[in-house]
């Protein structure tokens, strides 16, 4: 499970030519860099930018966040260069039921609104955790992450067939206790287990406007899911989710994310942007 000399993932082209390095037309160009690579400047667009979607946050709160994290998937304006999006990422090894489980755990998560609903964020995020997901066979892989806005938890139905909490489906034990047992082990006593929620001491919600749950998004089934789920989004409470990372629990969106055929369905109006 050692990646240390791996050469991290950049995307600078379509999904069909992501290995041609030709620029990509989204105006967005990815990399994955380690966190302690970054540079202060990365470092300070990554804050600006949190700073402009969240509200409460502080640099100090910032900077600690970040030094737990292992890896920064960076979106940059493919013409000026300046940070545009970015997620941070981490991983846990724990045991359950003498069962080992690796968990990959997304932290800050935010793209610039005029670049809201280009794709290559999840396309980076996909190759880059799966290519670690597929060097580990001594455990089972999943996706452990927390969601106070209703985009970021609709990233699960669009690119994974089963993930949990869900909307027409109950919680399996098994899942529930890996869910907890992750949850203590990263927030402690801010995790609420009776709820499946994070509820930070220092909260940083989303500015008003920027998720909003309107009339019209509670329409769809999994917007509805989220704000029963997680009633104190709002607020920044943070519902904990988890899905299994493998190959066949990918959607034909989830295929095309990580770069394989998608065999012929068609879900083109799939989105997270609204």
């Amino acid at each position: 499970m050692n990646d240390s000399t791996a050469v991290l993932p950049t995307l600078k082209s379509p999904p069909s030519e992501m290995e041609s390095g030709v620029r990509d037309a989204s105006r967005l160009e990815g990399s994955v860099v380690r966190v302690t690579e970054l540079t202060e400047t990365d470092r300070a667009g990554m804050y600006g930018l949190l700073e402009m979607y969240f509200a409460r946050t502080t640099r100090q709160q910032f900077d600690g966040d970040l030094a737990e994290k292992e890896w920064a998937i960076l979106l940059r304006d493919s013409e000026s260069g300046g940070v545009q999006g970015f997620s941070t990422l981490m991983r846990f090894s724990v045991e359950i039921e003498n069962q080992p489980v690796v968990a990959f755990f997304s932290g800050d998560t935010i793209i610039a609104r005029e670049y809201w609903g280009e794709t290559t964020l999840p396309r980076l995020w996909g190759r880059h955790v799966f290519r670690l997901a597929d060097e580990i066979h001594d455990a089972r892989v999943y996706w452990f992450l927390i969601c106070s806005g209703y985009k970021t938890y609709r990233f699960l139905p669009v690119f994974f067939r089963e993930f949990y909490p869900h909307c027409e489906r109950p919680m399996p034990a098994a899942i529930r206790q890996l869910l907890d047992t992750l949850g203590r082990l990263k927030f402690k006593n801010e995790y609420d287990a009776g709820r499946g929620v994070v509820r930070f001491a220092h909260a940083t919600p989303l500015h008003e406007g920027v998720a909003d749950i309107t009339e019209q998004r509670l329409r769809d089934p999994h917007v509805a899911f989220f704000a029963r789920a997680n009633p104190g989004h709002a607020r920044g409470d943070e519902l904990a989710c988890l899905c299994e990372i493998t190959r066949g629990n990918l959607t034909p969106a989830g295929r095309r994310m990580v770069g394989e055929p998608s065999h012929g369905s068609s879900d083109h109006a799939a989105t997270v942007s609204e």
